[in-house]
């Protein structure tokens, strides 16, 4: 893919001084971090290092990654390294996408109750997941899964969701077997919305009464019990949204749609359509009219605005694994379900390619590392080469 004309990198440089005037009681320190790494990712700040080509022996200095979950420009690394061990993970069955989301009057408290509600989002819907399907009506089995968290919306406004990625099927209550799911159908969505519902509210009832909530502005009338009551009433009686994706074609298809979904930041450089001064212009899909693309233009402190809500807590995970898939149980419970269907090991993971290598841009031979440099000695060398170029 061709390297995008605009950046994220770009509205903060042009528009985040008076950002962080305007905004900057408000913003935290991971906030803070993020908007200053991206600003610095891959420019001399950050250090980086003088390659040669194996062919031509062609030089080019690169600049170092800031390495930051939230820079649209740092996933693809940590990506790859994911996917590859994931591989080793799958199983020769169907699998399927579930989405699960929470009623719009609950995103502000969540937005200020970030760590303590994306936990009980994450908890609410991996336990839904598991009840339901351990129930013999439905499917009567054990499930593994993953499940990842998004916050955003195509606009960059606050929609939290989890998308959940699950085999068709699972082991059977004893481990003796494993229990199919039907060819194009996991569990009921009605039913695990429900499920889904009850346990979310419970989760906020606990939190309130362990006084693990914190309330400001339009959720400080929630503070007072009674309110907290109406509000907990008024969720329950919303529909809750679970919505089940049509199956994947295959074991494969299910790593292409995880390559764009695991490590997606709230938005990539390459749906930027202009940065101005003043102005950010971007690309965004209507899902809700048949995903016709759009555009939308913001103002860059607006756009600042939006994209930092989508910074995480600090050590935050927004991938985590449940069942026999969970980290404690995986290594014993996988080779178990492959027993079960009768599948073969998975083969040993595959090497991932040092990320010092890559194509000379003069005849496309390998390119190594002959010296790492800081940010001083880049300093000094782009100095010295700037000098030369005004001499001659």
């Amino acid at each position: 893919m061709s390297r995008p004309p605009f950046e994220v990198a770009d509205i903060i440089r042009t528009a985040g001084n008076s950002f962080r005037e305007q905004y900057g009681v408000s913003l935290t320190w991971p906030q803070r971090k993020v908007l200053d790494a991206i600003v610095r990712c891959r420019t001399a700040a950050l250090g980086g290092h003088r390659d040669q080509c194996l062919s031509c022996g062609r030089e080019a200095i690169s600049y170092n990654s800031c390495r930051n979950r939230h820079c649209p420009k740092c996933q693809t690394g940590a990506r790859d390294r994911w996917l590859a061990r994931r591989q080793q993970e799958l199983l020769d069955v169907g699998y399927y996408h579930l989405v699960f989301s929470v009623p719009h009057d609950l995103v502000p408290l969540m937005w200020q109750n970030k760590r303590q509600l994306f936990s009980l989002l994450f908890e609410a819907s991996a336990a839904s997941l598991l009840d339901v399907a351990a129930d013999p009506k439905h499917l009567g089995a054990e499930l593994g899964f993953l499940s990842i968290l998004h916050t955003w919306g195509q606009t960059l406004t606050p929609h939290p969701h989890i998308h959940c990625v699950v085999p068709g099927g699972g082991l059977a209550p004893d481990h003796s077997c494993w229990i199919a799911s039907r060819s194009s159908f996991l569990l009921p969505v009605k039913v695990l919305s429900r499920v889904f519902r009850g346990k979310f509210v419970a989760g906020l009832r606990r939190l309130f009464a362990h006084g693990q909530l914190r309330f400001f502005g339009e959720c400080i009338p929630l503070h007072e019990e009674k309110g907290f009551a109406s509000f907990l009433r008024k969720l329950y009686r919303q529909d809750w949204v679970v919505y089940a994706k049509p199956p994947f074609a295959g074991p494969n298809h299910v790593l292409h749609y995880l390559a764009r979904y695991t490590h997606r930041v709230a938005i990539s450089n390459h749906r930027l359509l202009s940065v101005s001064a003043s102005e950010v212009h971007f690309r965004w899909k209507d899902y809700a009219h048949g995903s016709k693309q759009r555009t939308m233009t913001l103002t860059s402190k607006e756009f600042l605005r939006r994209f930092v809500q989508h910074i995480l807590p600090r050590g935050f995970p927004r991938i985590r694994y449940f069942g026999w898939l969970s980290n404690r149980r995986r290594a014993q419970i996988l080779p178990l379900c492959r027993a079960r269907l009768n599948q073969a090991p998975s083969a040993e993971m595959p090497a991932i390619a040092k990320p010092t290598l890559w194509s000379c841009t003069h005849c496309q031979g390998l390119m190594h590392l002959v010296e790492l440099l800081s940010a001083a000695q880049l300093f000094f060398t782009e100095r010295k080469e700037f000098h030369a170029l005004d001499s001659s």
